[in-house]
């Protein structure tokens, strides 16, 4: 798809997401989930250590309530920063998900007169997507913050990164344990 396609005569920016990967497949997915132009909703650094707000409270809060709501979910590390979270899940055993024969990491092979996992996805959402997952964990958080009278919103997507192997893992894992402490060097560092 091009940059230029319109829908309903308006501009889209096509999707972030893998075209040949379906976000119920089993697997270890990589989150980042900004705040509304990047406000420092959660809190602050101080001393290298994170200061939770009330909004990040919040955020922390309902990241763990996840595995309570979602079959199947295992959480791998998580931090709360000022104005993102980045958080791991991992995906087992999900029996949402009907024809997972490509196993972890093996995109499907599309022919050319077939949509895409992509292209299909906004039909059969599903329960325990990553995007059902992540737009149920961001509605809960807003839904009590505005609750609690608490100015919050959040960026529209989000970002993934499906982790490829062990080594992917615990690079990962190590960066979020250290966020807080590298958080001046951090590319949302405002």
């Amino acid at each position: 798809m091009n940059i230029m396609d319109k829908f309903q005569n308006k501009y889209r920016i096509p999707s972030a997401r893998h075209q040949n990967w379906d976000y119920r497949w089993d697997g270890a997915y990589f989150i980042t989930i900004c705040t509304k132009d990047r406000q420092h909703y959660f809190g602050k650094i101080e001393n290298g250590k994170m200061i939770l707000s009330n909004v990040g409270t919040l955020a922390d809060v309902f990241w763990h309530e996840i595995i309570n709501h979602n079959k199947n979910v295992e959480l791998g590390e998580f931090v709360v920063m000022p104005n993102h979270v980045h958080g791991i899940l991992i995906l087992n055993n999900n029996e949402t998900v009907a024809g997972n024969g490509n196993g972890v990491g093996k995109p499907s092979v599309v022919k050319s007169n077939e949509q895409t996992i992509g292209q299909q996805r906004f039909q059969n959402i599903g329960k325990n997507s990553i995007s059902s997952i992540i737009g149920y964990y961001k509605s809960d958080v807003t839904k009590h913050a505005h609750r609690s009278g608490f100015e919050f919103g959040w960026q529209t997507r989000f970002h993934d990164y499906i982790v490829r192997d062990d080594d992917s893992f615990q690079t990962i894992t190590h960066y979020i344990l250290n966020n807080p402490t590298n958080w001046q060097e951090d590319k949302f560092f405002q």
